[in-house]
């Protein structure tokens, strides 16, 4: 995934105006996460990224519950959310990322990630944060964003 963006070409997300996403922002141009989500962020009151989406019957393993390439795949957008601010518009792609399935998520859960920078530095930027279903702690995640171009050299 590459980091959206409003001043340098990079995608930018789309502000969802109608039904229950209202308030929310998503990146359409991503056809993987269009397909496998779609996924969901908004900043907090206080500054703080969250992400979320519905878990639907399209998302689960044979056994009933949330597949974990899905759990995974919402972590490595959440990365790119939490980490937006310390990637400054640029783009970025995914480095490294570790993930601990913890609990199950089942279908008409809502899915929520958020997490925190742990350090932004010139090239890299680490995070880390959980994945929650109804509140429920299902995965917790770490990451490495690796800035590109641009990006890289600010910082």
């Amino acid at each position: 995934m590459t980091l959206p963006s409003d001043t340098e070409g990079a995608p930018a997300p789309h502000l969802v105006t109608e039904g229950d996403w209202a308030g929310w922002s998503r990146w359409s141009d991503d056809p993987f996460e269009t397909r496998v989500g779609p996924f969901y962020s908004r900043r907090r009151d206080d500054g703080s990224v969250v992400c979320a989406f519905v878990a639907q019957a399209r998302h689960m393993n044979a056994g009933g519950f949330m597949h974990g390439g899905c759990l995974m795949s919402f972590a490595d957008f959440a990365l790119f959310c939490i980490g937006a601010e310390a990637l400054r518009g640029g783009h970025a792609v995914t480095a490294s990322m570790n993930s601990d399935f913890v609990d199950a998520a089942r279908v008409g859960e809502r899915i929520e990630a958020a997490g925190e920078i742990i350090r932004g530095g010139r090239s890299l930027v680490f995070i880390r944060g959980l994945v929650s279903a109804e509140g429920r702690p299902v995965m917790s995640f770490s990451g490495v964003l690796k800035k590109i171009g641009a990006a890289a050299g600010r910082g």
